[in-house]
């Protein structure tokens, strides 16, 4: 028997009654179905585990997802231009690293995020709070475009879902349940981000904090996470120590770095590293 959640079951069951014991039905290839191959198992683990998943973009990402291979970064909408670079940062340097940056894609701390990602040449991964074909805030058209181009967007809702303000609530469980760690970069206390924090600590997955401004109101519930549950973190580095490579880091890159890495002793200079690596390191 399918180890499947008992929502999942219910939802079936009312299936069944609507349309019969053995309906004929078409699956989607966009669509995740629980039991399906590429279906993230951690979903199973949350109270209220998603029915199913719609993704759009380069869906060899699902099977990074699948292993909670990726790090999601999360904030305030209305976020300090300090925050904004910091998310941007982040991204940047998650993505030079080989890891898949998830967020929600909304103003802020979010878009900023994913931004820095597009910048480093990364794969930003959306879970958005309407249906795929909805785009909030309107003037993020362009943006979720390209993030579907490279990367991948992730909805729970099916196409035709009116838009509620508490599908963005919803989503953040869905954010954190698919990566490895959390980092809160800004946030207020009522915010998303703070219950984006709860699913982490529901989940053990490590929480990361960038502290603020004491006297910014918009920093005061992610410093309030650091008296207890968190981490903070002062550098994007940081999170380099900790995670070390992502998956996205190809292995010829690894081999060349190692390879650096065993050539440059203390004091070694350009010509010696020429010569141990047997290439030109850059033309003068």
């Amino acid at each position: 028997m399918l180890s499947w959640p008992q929502s999942c079951w219910l939802s079936v069951e009312r299936f069944r009654r609507e349309h019969g014991e053995a309906p004929q039905i078409k699956v989607p290839e966009n669509v995740l179905l629980p039991g399906d191959q590429r279906w993230p198992q951690v979903m199973d683990r949350l109270d209220r585990p998603p029915v199913l998943l719609h993704h759009s973009g380069d869906s060899s990402l699902l099977d990074l997802l699948q292993q909670q291979h990726a790090v999601a970064v999360v904030g305030t909408r209305a976020a300090s231009a300090h925050a904004l670079a910091v998310a941007e940062d982040l991204g940047r340097t998650l993505a030079s690293m080989g890891w898949p940056v998830i967020s929600g894609l909304a103003e802020g701390i979010d878009a900023a995020a994913h931004r820095g990602c597009l910048d480093g040449g990364g794969s930003p991964v959306a879970v958005l709070g309407t249906s795929l074909e909805r785009v909030y805030p309107r003037h993020h058209e362009a943006f979720q475009a390209e993030v579907s181009r490279k990367g991948l967007l992730l909805s729970e809702l099916s196409p035709g879902t009116e838009m509620n303000r508490g599908f963005f609530v919803e989503r953040n469980r869905l954010i954190v349940a698919l990566a490895q760690a959390l980092v809160v970069v800004e946030c207020p206390k009522r915010s998303g981000a703070l219950i984006s924090a709860r699913f982490a600590a529901q989940l053990q997955c490590p929480v990361w904090v960038v502290p603020g401004d004491a006297r910014r109101w918009s920093s005061q519930g992610s410093n309030a996470l650091l008296r207890n549950q968190a981490s903070p973190l002062l550098e994007a580095s940081e999170l380099a120590e900790h995670l070390g490579a992502g998956p996205l880091i190809s292995a010829s890159t690894t081999i060349v770095h190692d390879a650096l890495l065993n050539a440059s002793g203390d004091g070694a200079s350009i010509e010696t590293l020429q010569g141990r690596l047997g290439e030109t390191v850059f033309d003068p």
